[in-house]
């Protein structure tokens, strides 16, 4: 199965670098361009994208706005969204993933890093590269001491109708562990992890693993701290 990539970004070098990267690829094509977020929408719908690569700073519309547009439309229901920043710790990281990306990748990633994101997101799961989960803690401390165990209530409450091992795999989930590594941790498979994470997903009406770590730390569930 092919995987249809929209390129979206307000720089036309970056973007034809892009799409000779992923068209290089047997099992993805580009299927279109945009230049800023409002035509990003509109060719997400037209062109059957599966998968978005959004530039967070363009004219007009954003790549948050865009984001939000997307996440929020039962028609796009099947578009994920990567988030391309020029560093890992941009200031729109945690807003984009509240927004709805399934994930973000800096400008700078290898080649093999961007692909790998681009079927990661494809195949409903999310991308949050060690690096940047460190950002994402990074962003809660600064938006506040930590010493709040519930920052967000609601979300905190609805932290009840998980059980004992879902919470467990959500602090897991929130440290940037993998399925194999929490399953390393906690002794369990692979695929009773999966289990649990989407189940957890389901339960707190997170859209991936993203939004899951935003809860996470939202609730008070986890808390950021200093290495």
């Amino acid at each position: 199965m092919t995987i249809r990539v929209l390129l979206a970004d307000d720089q036309a070098l970056l973007r034809s670098a892009f799409r000779v990267l992923v068209d290089s690829e047997p099992d993805m094509e580009v299927v279109g361009e945009a230049s800023d977020g409002a035509e990003a929408v509109r060719l997400a719908r037209e062109a059957r994208a599966d998968v978005v690569l959004m530039d967070i700073r363009m004219p007009g519309t954003d790549g948050l706005a865009a984001t939000r547009l997307i996440s929020t439309d039962p028609g796009l229901a099947q578009v994920r969204v990567v988030m391309l920043t020029t560093f890992e710790v941009d200031e729109y990281v945690v807003q984009s993933l509240r927004a709805g990306a399934s994930g973000f990748l800096g400008k700078g990633a290898e080649p093999d890093e961007l692909l790998n994101a681009i079927r990661i997101a494809a195949g409903g799961e999310a991308l949050l590269s060690p690096a940047a989960t460190k950002g994402l803690i990074a962003k809660f401390l600064a938006q506040g001491d930590g010493a709040d165990e519930e920052r967000d209530p609601r979300r905190a409450e609805r932290l009840n109708a998980l059980t004992g091992r879902e919470r467990e795999v959500l602090v897991q989930v929130a440290g940037g562990h993998s399925n194999d590594e929490i399953a390393e941790r906690l002794e369990v498979s692979p695929l009773t992890v999966k289990t649990h994470v989407n189940r957890a997903m389901a339960k707190l009406g997170a859209r991936d693993r993203a939004q899951l770590v935003v809860i996470a730390y939202e609730s008070g569930l986890v808390r950021p701290r200093v290495e």
